[in-house]
């Protein structure tokens, strides 16, 4: 039977191993929501951290497939660039969190940066006016509560709260080449930016004798319904109508709403076995057209994600009253389907965590990983026609991870 300090040495673990496995999910998942940190078993916590990803995407038999002449209302052929590109950039996700607990009441205020990304495959590849660089970045700010009431041998918890969020991003394309410079090339930018709110609701069941714990939390769509920002074409003066200046634009999205079960408990004294199921509803995300005061679609954000699946599952142990470890291996389903990169990752996660007095732990993490290969092309999706502008494929790449931080308790 597992005692009561495996679930309070070895699940802090459990959860910073989880904490770097989404960090290369599907669609614009960076860190996710994580709200581990409610069940803490301490009256007051504070806890800080990062995780650092470094994604290794390289796209090849990259073929422009728009090539008509900018006279004749075209883009221009940009097939004698690269056919090749290194799509992706590393990035740092940081978390901080406050948690107080109160009899059977626990909350915890924290801030998080759950969706994001970043592409940069440079204006010198033949999918240029594709994708020259685009990166969106979510601030996060959320309050979640929970109240815990005897139910059988273990304890019930009702869970729910709110959350506030900002997004904000740009993208950069080619909009016109006449061939390489001398001639002249036209790029254009489009920068967004907008606020919403959201809220969670869940139920926990725990036995704490068997360090058992069984959570499932609903967070939901986050609407951003007024999208605003601006279309910069000064780059390319030679863009009928709206060529040589700045355009203010507007638009909306959601972002998704998931659900995720997480479930732990005891297999032996000082072990400990975890698993996790998540769904995020990504396929909400297709096309976002940004149009101008009189209607006219001037950018667009072209996804066509497909809902996203997150698996894992994992084992922890403790060696002393000092040192606990894990393992985890996690699969994330693709969000693209026929159109994008973003297939399927495999990770595996291994994890430490010290504890230098009962107050203090230092946790630091690393995970090592597969993207799957694919190719990415035109496809028709509801009706609506995506990447007939530009194909190429990719092989079986690396992606790794690094996460670490620390948390003081009382």
């Amino acid at each position: 039977m597992a005692s009561r300090k495996v679930l309070a040495v070895t699940l802090p673990l459990v959860m910073l191993s989880a904490l770097a496995q989404p960090a290369f999910a599907g669609g614009l998942d960076r860190g996710g929501y994580n709200i581990d940190q409610l069940f803490d078993a301490s009256q007051f916590s504070i806890q800080s951290g990062v995780i650092y990803v470094m994604p290794q995407r390289k796209l090849k038999n990259v073929q422009d497939l728009q090539t008509t002449s900018p006279l004749l209302g075209g883009n221009g052929n940009l097939n004698g660039r690269s056919s090749t590109a290194d799509d992706t950039e590393n990035y740092a996700v940081p978390y901080g969190g406050i948690k107080a607990g109160y009899g059977d009441l626990d909350c915890l205020v924290d801030y998080s940066e759950p969706f994001g990304a970043h592409t940069n495959p440079g204006a010198n590849w033949a999918g240029a006016n594709n994708n020259i660089e685009t990166k969106i970045t979510t601030r996060n700010y959320g309050a979640t509560c929970s109240y815990k009431f005897d139910v059988g041998p273990g304890q019930l918890r009702v869970i729910g709260g709110t959350f506030y969020q900002e997004v904000e991003g740009f993208k950069e394309r080619l909009v016109y080449s006449f061939g390489a410079p001398p001639l002249p090339n036209g790029t254009g930018r489009l920068d967004l930016e907008d606020q919403a709110w959201g809220w969670r609701a869940g139920v926990a069941y725990e036995i704490p004798e068997y360090a058992l714990r069984a959570s499932l939390i609903y967070n939901s769509r986050v609407k951003y319904d007024n999208l605003t920002g601006t279309v910069d074409l000064t780059n390319s003066p030679l863009t009928p109508g709206y060529g040589g200046k700045i355009t203010n634009v507007t638009g909306s999205a959601e972002a998704p709403d998931s659900l995720e079960l997480k479930v732990q408990s005891g297999i032996a004294t000082d072990w400990l076995a975890f698993g996790s199921v998540k769904w995020t509803n990504w396929s909400v995300l297709q096309t976002v057209p940004f149009r101008d005061a009189a209607g006219v679609e001037l950018a667009s954000l072209d996804l066509a994600y497909r809902d996203g699946w997150t698996t894992t599952a994992g084992i922890g142990h403790k060696f002393n009253d000092q040192w606990s470890g894990a393992v985890s291996l996690t699969w994330d389903r693709g969000t693209s389907d026929g159109y994008g990169s973003q297939t399927d990752t495999w990770l595996l996660g291994l994890g430490a965590a010290y504890s230098p007095t009962e107050n203090i732990e230092w946790r630091l993490a690393g995970s090592l990983g597969i993207m799957t290969s694919g190719e990415s092309g035109t496809i028709v999706k509801d009706g609506v026609t995506y990447g007939d502008d530009v194909t190429y494929s990719f092989g079986n790449d690396l992606v790794a991870a690094i996460s670490t931080s620390i948390k003081v308790k009382f």
